[in-house]
């Protein structure tokens, strides 16, 4: 298997000779590099760079001297068991020596995330594999593999072994430094284990992108949609500058207090926290199989939520309108989260109905951007994702959702939730929220 991975990576290397590669490692010493943050052993070896684990040190970095912006990166590395890598890119220092900045993972346990994105010491997650679940097999354990990184522009794309494993949109780092890591160890008795990386090339002229795969698209850059979201039937429910598109529910056109548009974001306008009865709603319906996104900023102690398979044939009284809720609740400081039954109504849940999953380090938290997600299946599936991660799944219609909505307070209407299609709804519940990036794809059966 190692000469197969030898001799793919030396065909791939003939093949795109003509595009200027440069080699960041001479194979002989570490001209070039240097160590930072934690008290790994970085050495060479053998034509390798080895990063020998130690004791009692956090993460450690062999970073490059110099920045790259845009560039295509290749490398071929392994790891012993046990342990923990990545590479680093467009990364930077803290003043306290603190490494932050993308990273391609490198995930020797069953996880098998490697070749998504993550963010060192800032954002976590941007990428994690559930969003590509074939790319898990492509990393091969105790062996040679192949890593690819693409950074043109905003799109930042990965392969492992040749097979695409993220498609990303992100512009909030631009140029930095690439880096090795050796993680900080897990368990003690793996003091001494390795991660070698050879053969680590880079272009930075005359860049050509490697042909767009099929691969899910995640795309961070406010209130716009890439060429290939578009080809896949995305298409943008807020333009991020004007209400088009959107009105008051139970009326014909975009209510006139309670939000307004700023800097790419529609957000409500909070005053005391009892103005409710202003919620919005997409002037088109949706249904019954389509995929939502949106990302959604919070304010300390806010309640509010996006709501599906509206049905306006309901009168709430002036309250908000009637439909299928993604719950958006700042759980520690809302009573909310502890009313309903058993967390039904805390953030990310299928209101007063399910109740959200935990999400450990994908965990939304107020006054910054987290990323909402629902998809509605042509089978009656539905699906919540909080932040990338699956928080709550369920079949719409059938005995177990009857049984859920007849114990909630939606008893009362009947057919809740079943409608064919509906419009999409932003919550007005009086307190501060904002949306933006509002998108949405049909899914055919």
């Amino acid at each position: 298997m190692q000469k197969l991975l030898t001799l793919n990576f030396l065909l791939l290397w003939s093949f795109t000779s003509n595009a200027q590669w440069q080699p960041l490692f001479n194979g002989k010493d570490l001209t070039g590099w240097k160590a930072v943050g934690g008290t790994a052993k970085f050495y060479v070896e053998n034509g390798e760079i080895i990063g020998e684990s130690v004791a009692n040190s956090p993460n450690s970095f062999l970073i490059t001297e110099k920045e790259y912006g845009d560039f295509i990166l290749e490398a071929q590395f392994k790891i012993d068991e046990g342990i923990n890598s990545g590479v680093q890119f467009r990364s930077h220092q803290r003043p306290t020596g603190e490494v932050y900045g993308y990273q391609m993972e490198i995930d020797h346990s069953a996880r098998s995330w490697s070749g998504g994105i993550q963010e060192e010491g800032h954002r976590s997650w941007l990428y994690p594999l559930t969003l590509n679940e074939k790319a898990m097999k492509a990393y091969k354990l105790n062996e040679w593999n192949t890593y690819r990184i693409e950074c043109i522009g905003s799109q930042l794309r990965t392969w492992v072994n040749d097979v695409p494993t993220v498609d990303l949109l992100d512009d909030l780092s631009v140029k930095g430094f690439i880096g090795l890591q050796v993680h900080s160890l897990y368990k003690p008795e793996d003091v001494g284990k390795k991660s070698h990386w050879k053969n680590i090339r880079i272009q930075t002229e005359n860049i050509k992108s490697a042909k767009s795969s099929d691969i899910y698209v995640v795309n961070l850059l406010p209130n716009q949609l890439s060429e290939s979201e578009k080809q896949a039937g995305w298409k943008l429910l807020w333009d991020g500058k004007s209400t088009t598109g959107w009105r008051s529910v139970y009326g014909s056109t975009f209510p006139d207090k309670g939000w307004k548009i700023e800097n790419g974001t529609i957000k409500t306008i909070s005053k005391d926290g009892s103005e409710t009865g202003n919620d919005i709603i997409t002037t088109e319906k949706y249904g019954p199989a389509f995929e939502l996104r949106f990302d959604f900023w919070y304010a300390e102690g806010a309640n509010s939520g996006v709501k599906y398979f509206v049905d306006e044939q309901y009168n709430s009284g002036g309250k908000s309108g009637i439909g299928l809720e993604f719950q958006i609740l700042d759980d520690e400081r809302h009573p909310d989260a502890k009313a309903g039954s058993i967390g039904n109504r805390t953030l990310g849940s299928l209101y007063d109905l399910i109740t959200s999953k935990k999400f450990g380090w994908a965990s939304p938290r107020p006054n910054q951007w987290n990323q909402g997600r629902i998809v509605s299946y042509p089978d009656g599936k539905v699906e919540h994702y909080v932040n990338n991660l699956l928080a709550v799944s369920y079949q719409r219609g059938g005995q177990i959702y009857d049984a859920l909505v007849a114990r909630s307070k939606y008893a009362n209407w009947k057919g809740f939730g079943l409608a064919e299609s509906g419009p999409i709804l932003l919550q007005h519940h009086g307190d501060e929220v904002a949306f933006r990036s509002v998108r949405i794809r049909e899914i055919k059966k």
